[in-house]
């Protein structure tokens, strides 16, 4: 018989896909996994039906279409007055996952340590994991999700050799602020530590913040990878298409091996976003207005409830605390009598931690919906 060691024994099937298919299996409304339930613009859907007939159709350049890439450095010039070079700091990638997978084996060896803040996205420790590298996993504080300065502080050692930061912040919807750069900036300034920068949900920022990437400060311009998704911004997360962006020395790593994990991204849907990118700027203008409008739609919707929380300040998620309702169950255990009794499915952000807090009574929901959804959705937990 053949034998066959998993290099992540632990690992099962993603949460998403746990939730989702309890959403199908019950019939129940889903605000689990997150993706919209509404349309994309359809003239970014047009653009991609004349790219495919206008011949778009065969391999992209492995580092993505220029024309999409410079459209991306065009947004960061307007957004953060920063100058990149499009052929040389900037990769198209299907989707954001594979560009922090890449980054991580492109510099992280075995032996080394990197730093997660929990709640993380779950691809971060096993991207770890699979290099021969130990994730060390850092708890945000479970009220406002700020980061404890002083335990990076002692966390920090010759091992360490990447720090991994999500802002806008899945699953919390916190937003660093440019005293959390500086802090960091502080600690890695004189070590030889790379920062990874997941900024996915970068135009989803409300209330007037400002989403501060690592590349606008010049400490951290050589030393950080930024990676977005151009499915989170245009409504088509099903597209599959991302970005990475890394001074020259560090794109060079990164594209030795990204080239042998995936070739190239889709080319229609890379000319599609270039056309509408350059054709519809206000789409990116508008966006967190957008989102920004729904969060309030939902959490107006559910004010009489019996869930307590704070407004996201960015991201399309929202947190609720439902400790007013069964403290006695687990997070995991009220989703599923969320979705049995009221048919209504939901995260449980304990899935985002290593070792999630004993108190922690959380559940995420995505109100990346139609506004009918939203309005079902109050109804439903105002009920509960």
């Amino acid at each position: 018989m053949i034998q066959i060691e998993s290099k992540l024994p632990a690992q099962g099937v993603t949460i998403f896909s746990v939730m989702s298919a309890m959403a199908q299996r019950l019939n129940a409304l889903n605000l689990s996994q997150g993706f919209p339930d509404f349309p994309a613009p359809p003239a970014l859907l047009d653009a991609l039906c004349q790219a495919t007939q206008k011949g778009f159709n065969q391999y992209a350049p492995g580092d993505g279409l220029l024309i999409l890439r410079e459209q991306l450095v065009k947004l960061f010039a307007q957004r953060d007055q920063l100058k990149i070079d499009p052929v040389a700091e900037v990769t198209i990638t299907p989707g954001a996952t594979i560009g922090i997978f890449s980054a991580i084996q492109a510099v992280v060896q075995a032996g080394d340590e990197v730093i997660i803040f929990d709640p993380s996205y779950d691809s971060y420790a096993p991207s770890v994991k699979l290099v021969g590298a130990t994730p060390v996993h850092i708890a945000l504080d479970s009220t406002n999700f700020a980061v404890d300065w002083n335990r990076v502080a002692n966390a920090i050692n010759d091992k360490t050799r990447m720090v991994i930061v999500n802002t806008p912040h899945n699953p919390s919807g916190a937003v660093w602020e440019r005293e959390d750069w500086l802090r960091l900036i502080q600690l890695i300034q004189d070590k030889n530590i790379i920062v990874l920068s997941d900024e996915v949900y970068e135009h989803l920022i409300f209330d007037g913040r400002q989403h501060l990437s690592a590349l606008s400060f010049p400490e951290l311009r050589e030393r950080s990878f930024v990676v977005g998704s151009f499915g989170k911004t245009f409504h088509v997360t099903g597209w599959k298409t991302g970005y990475c962006i890394a001074a020259p020395a560090l794109m060079q790593a990164f594209r030795q091996i990204y080239q042998f994990a995936n070739f190239c991204g889709v080319t229609p849907v890379q000319m599609a976003l270039a056309n509408f990118m350059a054709d519809h700027p206000e789409h990116i203008a508008e966006l967190s207005a957008f989102y920004q409008a729904k969060r309030d739609r939902f959490n107006q919707g559910i004010a009489a409830s019996r869930f307590s929380f704070t407004p996201s300040a960015g991201t399309y998620f929202q947190n609720l605390d439902y400790r007013n309702i069964r403290p006695d169950l687990n997070d995991v255990e009220m989703c599923q009598l969320l979705a049995e009794q009221h048919k209504i499915v939901a995260i449980p952000v304990s899935v985002f931690y290593q070792d999630p807090p004993k108190d922690l009574r959380l559940l995420r929901f995505c109100f990346a919906k139609q506004d009918a959804t939203l309005d079902r959705a109050a109804e439903i937990l105002s009920a509960v």
